[in-house]
């Protein structure tokens, strides 16, 4: 969640786009508050296959595109009861306090290189502070996914990369607090690319001060034996083995 406890900047618009083994849409709709594409896709009729693409479109709302690629859903593919959505733990809501609905956008790199994978640690502003994750961060207004990736990464880590790809799209729902203190019905949109760093260095963070404490290259072998955020754990080895 941000660490400001000022008004969050707006977000862009997400539109989720399917689309057959011909290019054609086939499904198309805006992403809800709280809503997970693939499971929206699944109760249209379509099975998720894969991720194939971003795209910004420069209108009034910024939107965002998410495209699919998708199968049509057979009976033995659900579709799925939708979970409750989880509140974080020890969570005490004060009498009549109002909870923020915030929907975030945000792009995250897979980066690897010769010195191995970059994984950035969680600074005490955050909610995780010691735990680590993918470099990255929301996407700011009049932003690309691919500008805010090469930013974010620059900002916590110094390394410069190329090649990016849309690698997946990973979403969360929970109701927290912000660090700032502030209640919010959260919903995480997160696009994961991976890029490589051509001539890594030792990587510093520059952006003093934010939500990032250390970077560092982990060799491929030695990253499970980091405490990674709820965010990646469950996926970062599955992408890794790509």
């Amino acid at each position: 969640m941000p660490v400001s406890g000022h008004p969050h900047p707006p977000t862009p618009a997400l539109q989720v786009v399917g689309v057959d083994d011909e290019g054609r849409p086939v499904a198309s709709f805006r992403l809800a508050h709280g809503a997970d594409p693939v499971a929206v896709l699944l109760e249209q009729g379509w099975v998720a296959r894969q991720v194939c693409g971003v795209d910004t479109v420069s209108d009034p709302d910024h939107t965002l595109t998410l495209r699919y690629a998708v199968r049509p859903a057979s009976e033995a593919d659900g579709p799925q009861a939708r979970p409750a959505v989880p509140t974080d733990q020890g969570l005490v809501r004060e009498p009549g306090e109002q909870v923020h609905p915030y929907q975030r956008a945000a792009a995250y790199g897979l980066v690897t290189s010769a010195r191995g994978i970059l994984l950035t640690q969680l600074s005490e502003s955050t909610n995780a502070a010691g735990r680590w994750t993918l470099p990255g961060g929301g996407i700011d207004p009049g932003e690309s996914p691919l500008e805010a990736l090469h930013r974010e990464v620059w900002e916590e880590s110094g390394q410069s990369v190329e090649e990016p790809a849309v690698l997946d799209i990973h979403t969360q729902h929970w109701v927290g607090r912000a660090p700032s203190g502030r209640l919010e019905d959260f919903h995480a949109v997160r696009i994961i690319f991976t890029a490589h760093c051509p001539a890594p260095t030792d990587p510093v963070v520059h952006d003093v001060g934010g939500s990032t404490a250390a970077v560092r290259w982990v060799r491929r072998e030695e990253v499970s034996g980091y405490r990674l955020t709820r965010s990646f754990a469950p996926h970062l080895q599955a992408w890794l083995d790509l």
